[in-house]
């Protein structure tokens, strides 16, 4: 299925007429670590499938479905025989603010099966089908279908995420819908401003809050901790940045938010498990920065 890969890199062949590639697999064999610049989802059809991205594993059944986000490393296991569905679209070309915190709350990939996500599992599913017989068929507006019904699925999983974290903040129904407010507030503003000098002090101002119940709160509605958000969005930031091989990494470290070469370094490696030279090497195949 991996068709072009350049070290851990893979370039997605689309088809000709869309930015959207999507295979059914029958194979047994299993793919090594790679990433790629637009989502993948896969659905087995027949048998379970086993995917690893970072330090998390992902076991699946029949009729799971699994998203992963653009430029995160995964290994697959084939368990042998068996049909699964994997289904690439790139999103680069569409720019609405929105999608940018639904890819924060999926990083680095998310699970959805009938039991950990009973209210939307079934919806997804059928909307997988659906995607999969608009790219098979040949009717008119087919990528416009398409992209409507993977846009459904994002918003499908902000809003039950959205619905989750309004459930476990501890409040009565009106301040639930404040908090909920306040912090889709603050997860825009760090999306359009990490890039600058933020502080947990700043956000924790902007939604009214004390720094320790904003870090409280904060960890409920994103699940993960103010500065491992903002500094997911400036790592990813940076990726798309390294694909210039006229910018320097340090260059690239200070456009993306950083204060010194060593934190960007220090933090890209924890997040990728590579270095940023490594990283440029896997997708230029040129070691030269």
């Amino acid at each position: 299925m991996i068709e072009n890969l350049n070290g851990t890199h893979e370039t997605v062949n689309y088809r000709t007429d869309m930015q959207i590639c999507l295979h059914y697999n029958t194979s047994s064999e299993c793919f090594p670590p790679h990433w790629h610049t637009p989502f993948e989802v896969i659905m087995p059809f027949e048998n379970t499938y086993r995917v690893e991205c970072g330090d998390k594993n992902f076991e699946m059944n029949e009729g799971d479905i699994l998203v992963i986000c653009p430029c995160v490393i995964h290994e697959l296991f084939s368990p042998g025989e068996g049909q699964r569905i994997f289904f690439q679209p790139s999103i680069a070309q569409i720019g609405l603010r929105d999608l940018g915190l639904i890819t924060s709350i999926i990083h680095p990939a998310i699970l959805i099966t009938p039991e950990t996500c009973p209210k939307i599992h079934g919806r997804i599913y059928r909307l997988m089908m659906d995607i999969y017989k608009e790219y098979s068929g040949n009717r008119p507006y087919s990528e416009v279908s398409i992209y409507a019904q993977f846009l459904e699925i994002l918003l499908l999983i902000g809003r039950n995420h959205a619905e989750s974290a309004r459930q476990s903040f501890e409040a009565k129904h009106t301040k639930q819908v404040e908090y909920m407010e306040k912090f889709q507030y603050v997860c825009n503003y760090i999306n359009e401003h990490f890039t600058e000098d933020l502080t947990l002090d700043q956000a924790a101002a902007l939604a009214g809050f004390s720094k320790y119940h904003f870090t409280r709160l904060f960890r409920q509605y994103a699940d993960t901790s103010f500065y491992k958000y903002l500094n997911q969005k400036r790592i990813d930031h940076a990726k798309s940045l390294l694909l210039n091989p006229e910018l320097t990494v340090i260059e690239v470290a200070l456009a993306s938010g950083f204060s010194s070469l060593s934190a960007f370094l220090r933090m890209f490696k924890l997040l990728n498990h590579c270095t940023p030279t490594e990283f440029r090497t896997m997708y230029s195949g040129d070691a030269n920065l």
